[in-house]
């Protein structure tokens, strides 16, 4: 994992020495930092081209490209109970907006496992894959227009 955006790669190598209750803790502590996205990205009804088809919590992305090449992330999670979305959401506009594409682009999905542990549902891992894979190819699609 060493080829992690650093701040990612920093809260990883955290979380592994974290036992489960505070790694639950370090996690709700990011959904409570979570603002639903800016109005001047965009306004409820999202559109459907920026909804996580396969997350439970009616998660949206949107990559915003800056003047210096690279993106900012903006989330949307309508279900108010979905603290692991929120997190998420959090954890990759923090960490991997203003990034260069190429690291964002190649962030693997197993880095879910390694923040929220190997026991995450199906479902909420699929949730969490499916948002990475919208910042991930929004990297990818800004990267092939250059």
């Amino acid at each position: 994992m060493t080829d992690l955006p650093p701040k990612l790669k920093e809260l990883i190598d955290d979380l592994s020495l974290a036992d489960r209750s505070e790694r639950a803790e370090i996690l709700i502590e990011y959904a409570d930092r979570f603002h639903d996205v800016e109005p001047r990205i965009a306004t409820r009804p999202f559109p459907e081209a920026n909804h996580v088809t396969r997350c439970e919590s009616e998660a949206y992305v949107w990559a915003e490209d800056l003047p210096d090449g690279t993106q900012k992330y903006h989330f949307a999670v309508e279900n108010p109970q979905g603290l692991s979305a929120k997190s998420w959401a959090v954890i990759m506009a923090e960490s991997l907006s203003g990034r260069p594409l190429e690291e964002v682009a190649n962030v693997p999905t197993d880095v879910i496992f390694n923040i929220y542990g190997k026991d995450l549902s199906m479902g909420k891992g699929q949730g969490l894959m499916g948002m990475l894979d919208h910042v991930t190819s929004a990297a990818r699609r800004k990267l092939r227009a250059a």
